[in-house]
């Protein structure tokens, strides 16, 4: 690419290339949604199904009461699974959109520099200031991502060790109400 037009087109498909990667990945992760979800519905059918059974053989109040008792401690540790399995895959989705954007990024950076680079060189005399001002504005941009990345970096660092503990208290508290219901 010697023009600066030619460079600029270049930018351009590049743009085009990510966003039907940006595509390719959302369907990607929309459809082992999608999967997740049609397994868990058919998983809770399917414990509804012998729920169901189960409550029609019970023959006394005391049974039932042993009967409602698991079955609801069931109920928790399901949605407990349900929740970790489901915070796993928008943190996987996550983590490869954060990926594909700062390849993304890296690559515009990359496009951009060049681009202003060869502009300089072709720019008619007396421009200088204008390619000065060009240029400080993508080191500005460049140098604004950086603090962004990092900031949205460690949001999600926190947020993540947050809904990790979070999950983990709720599995412990689940065999904790468990022994409180039976007493």
């Amino acid at each position: 690419m010697n023009s600066a037009t030619e460079q600029f087109a270049g930018i351009n498909k590049a743009g085009f290339v990510n966003a039907v990667r940006v595509t390719a990945l959302s369907l990607e992760k929309a459809e082992h949604l999608a999967k997740f979800n049609f397994q868990a519905a058919k998983a809770a059918l399917e414990r509804g199904v012998e729920s169901a059974g189960v409550v029609s053989g019970i023959k006394d109040v005391k049974e039932f009461a042993a009967v409602n008792t698991k079955l609801a401690e069931a109920g928790v540790q399901h949605a407990l699974g349900y929740t970790r399995g489901l915070y796993e895959i928008v943190a996987q989705g996550q983590a490869e959109f954060s990926a594909l954007a700062n390849d993304a990024w890296a690559g515009y950076t990359n496009g951009v520099k060049t681009w202003v680079e060869t502009a300089a060189k072709n720019a008619p005399a007396g421009s200088e200031i204008a390619v000065k001002a060009l240029t400080s504005t993508v080191a500005a941009t460049n140098a604004a991502y950086e603090q962004f990345s990092k900031a949205t970096q460690q949001i999600v660092s926190l947020t993540d060790a947050t809904v990790r503990a979070a999950i983990a208290n709720a599995a412990k508290a689940a065999p904790a109400t468990k022994g409180s219901k039976a007493s």
